[in-house]
């Protein structure tokens, strides 16, 4: 479990191409210093299993449904992704419960630079329409927002000045793929109206 609070923006240092997945390498100097085998670390949202750790580089295996359902796929060396470690029980919930399970991806539609922070919409693909919400909590690129505003076709959110320095969110454009993780809390709820 994640908390969708970014603990640093890290960079792919490799990409290898593997059976229809792929191993991604990335340094982060945050993540790795206690990092080992069998830990988990959400890259660009996506909990990912490290297989590897040497230095302030960890390596993880990419299935190929992660890279089919999220923008894991579109990575190249070099790119910027935004880290976080799994919480610990004894650590402050800062943001939301994040799974680093991607319910899908979504494009950033429009982006209103403003004085103190940036206004950005998304495109709301159908399937995750239902789970959002005005004033709910989202994760984009791992990153747990504040839905601003919700219509039938997308959504927005502001960023303040720290989450626009300390993450990838500050450098997306118009354009861009985004993975979004809905509320989970959300699903749930669903599913029990649904059954009952």
């Amino acid at each position: 479990m994640f908390t969708g609070i970014i603990e640093e923006k890290g960079e792919v240092v490799a990409i290898d191409q593997a059976g229809g997945g792929a191993l991604l390498s990335v340094r982060g100097p945050v993540v790795t210093s206690d990092a080992k085998h069998g830990d988990s670390i959400a890259v660009n949202g996506v909990c990912l299993t490290v297989v590897e750790v040497k230095d302030d580089v960890f390596t993880v295996d990419v299935i190929k449904e992660s890279l089919d359902r999220s923008s894991l796929g579109g990575l190249a060396e070099g790119s910027a992704v935004n880290l976080e470690r799994a919480v610990r029980a004894d650590q402050r919930l800062g943001g939301h419960i994040v799974q680093g399970h991607v319910d899908g991806t979504a494009v950033l539609l429009s982006r209103d630079p403003g004085e103190s922070w940036d206004d950005l919409r998304f495109s709301l693909p159908e399937p995750i329409a239902p789970y959002v919400a005005e004033k709910g909590s989202i994760a984009i690129d791992g990153i747990s927002l504040t839905v601003t505003t919700v219509d039938d076709d997308s959504f927005g959110v502001s960023l303040i000045p720290t989450t626009l320095k300390l993450t990838t969110m500050g450098e997306r454009r118009v354009g861009d793929v985004v993975n979004i993780e809905v509320d989970v809390i959300a699903k749930y709820v669903e599913r029990l109206v649904v059954r009952r």
